[in-house]
């Protein structure tokens, strides 16, 4: 009996773990095309198929055309956020090219909490 009780705890760590860790801000500022974030900056091509960590991240297959939204900036250059049809999240910037861009300057605003809302099992789950 205690062992399936030592089980059951060690289920529910790993579990709040992978919950916390989907709820994490990624970065403070991003950069967009307005200050809503609303205009699409770019258009991309993904060069890679790229699995993301969890729901906030946009899935995708080599070759797919992807819209960007925004880009994190400061302490975390390293991702964008688009949509490709109905699906939006995160990527790395080096699973895609750029194919056209589509604004001539950037802005850089402060993210908002709702920028990392992550929808898993029909909840919404803020930090």
């Amino acid at each position: 009996m205690s062992r399936i009780l030592d089980q059951r705890i060690l289920l529910l760590v790993i579990s709040f773990s992978a919950s916390v860790q989907s709820t994490k801000v990624l970065s403070e500022w991003k950069k967009c095309g307005d200050p809503e974030c609303e205009k699409a900056m770019s258009r991309v091509q993904a060069t890679m198929d790229y699995l993301g960590p969890d729901c906030r991240y946009l899935n995708f297959k080599t070759g797919e055309e992807i819209m960007v939204y925004s880009k994190l900036s400061r302490e975390n250059e390293n991702l964008w956020a688009g949509s490709k049809g109905k699906d939006f999240g995160y990527f790395p910037i080096d699973a895609v090219k750029v194919e056209e861009v589509l604004i001539g300057e950037e802005v850089e605003v402060l993210t908002k909490e709702t920028d990392f809302l992550c929808l898993h099992e029909d909840k919404y789950t803020f930090e």
